[in-house]
């Protein structure tokens, strides 16, 4: 799918830049057209003759060469992709807040195609708060961000923040091009995070969910094309500014929101850690401490995957998760069967690295057919990448 594309390739000031060359390689060897922008600060680990004769292009450092302007407006406008890799953590926060001091950082105010950025750098400068806060705020932007690699880094320790491996980047480029605009037109109803079920003002019953996994499939799906309308629990994590986000609280608020949405829907993704239980009272002042324990009534939840099951029409695809302790494959089947959803995503709290909280999940899907699909310890992002390319393979939608 890369033959024939434009990809504008920015290369800045890291160690990582020597990477760059094998990217600009392999995208030339499968029929790309690749432009390349260097920063001031890339000239030190790789010279521009070296891009040059790769791409069979110019290469372009400095806003002004030689006495003429390099036209920013019309290489970001060249482009089907604006790629940036290596991304050092200046260059992200110079993107982030709208600093325009170089030839790269104009371009990408000026362009009009995608962005894909490849971050690179130290662990600590990874993690800084400040860095993340950034890379939030680029994919607020709808730029999509390359997970960097864990490994031996430039200053000699093992850790998160290396590049990916420009192989990963090309196939990134590959899978980007393939499922571009690949649901447009489609609907999809995602619900994700936890539920909050008041006790009293102060207090409620509630669980780790983060939301992480769900809005990552919201994600990939408004990605490709789709109208997504996401359910969200409390969640401190951020949202693509331009899917339907309707935050909710309680089980409740999850149920009428849904069911509201549910007839226009072509993909309904119930990925949220609904409450099973809420309070039969809610109480309008905050409890005081007063007895040794406190003895709270609790009733049943609307079963919201229920009436999904039930409502459901054969042109529509519902789509449930298990998250289980023990028994899982067989609590799994039993829930697929009962709630009559067309798949069952499994994770278990036994996997290390699975469930609330992680950044990473792993993954069993089971299809109502009696086929199984088991997946090794992913990213949620490339969870979400493994559930929609399934769930859109049937034909039915």
């Amino acid at each position: 799918m890369i033959k024939g594309k434009k990809i504008l390739l920015g290369v800045t000031g890291s160690i990582a830049a020597y990477k760059a060359v094998l990217v600009v390689r392999l995208l030339i060897k499968a029929g790309a057209e690749v432009k390349i922008i260097m920063t001031k600060g890339a000239n030190d680990f790789v010279t521009p003759l070296t891009f040059s004769t790769l791409s069979k292009n110019k290469v372009s450092v400095d806003l002004f060469e030689e006495g003429t302007w390099a036209n920013h407006v019309e290489l970001g406008r060249w482009a089907d992709v604006f790629l940036i890799a290596p991304a050092t953590a200046n260059t992200l926060a110079k993107m982030a807040h709208g600093i325009c001091d170089n030839l790269l950082q104009a371009t990408y105010l000026s362009a009009a195609c995608p962005i894909i950025i490849a971050p690179a750098m130290d662990e600590e400068m990874w993690h800084h708060q400040a860095t993340q806060q950034n890379i939030d705020c680029l994919r607020d932007r709808s730029h999509q961000i390359i997970p960097v690699n864990n490994g031996e880094l430039a200053s000699g320790i093992f850790g998160e923040g290396r590049m990916a491996e420009p192989e990963d980047i090309v196939q990134y480029l590959h899978f980007f091009f393939e499922n571009k605009n690949t649901l447009t037109g489609k609907n999809v109803l995602i619900t994700a995070g936890p539920t909050y079920e008041n006790i009293d003002p102060v207090r409620f019953i509630g669980n780790h969910s983060t939301g992480k996994m769900g809005i990552a499939i919201a994600e990939e799906m408004w990605a490709r094309g789709a109208e997504v309308t996401l359910v969200l629990g409390p969640s401190q994590e951020k949202v693509n500014a331009k899917i339907n986000t309707i935050r909710i609280t309680s089980a409740e608020e999850m149920y009428q929101t849904c069911m509201n949405h549910f007839d226009q829907n072509d993909y309904i993704i119930m990925a949220a850690a609904v409450a099973d239980y809420t309070p039969a009272t809610k109480e309008k002042q905050k409890i005081k401490k007063s007895e040794d324990s406190m003895h709270l009534d609790l009733v049943k939840t609307k079963d919201i995957l229920m009436e999904a099951g039930r409502k459901k029409t054969p042109q529509q695809i519902l789509v449930g998760f298990a998250l289980e302790t023990e028994n899982e494959n067989q609590f799994a089947k039993e829930k697929m069967k009962k709630k009559n959803t067309d798949f069952m995503v499994l994770n278990s709290l036994n996997d290390s690295g699975a469930g609330f909280g992680h950044a990473t999940n792993k993954i069993t899907i089971f299809e109502k057919d009696g086929q199984v699909h088991e997946f090794p310890l992913k990213s949620k992002k490339e969870v979400a990448v493994d559930i929609i390319n399934l769930i859109t393979s049937n034909e039915n939608i």
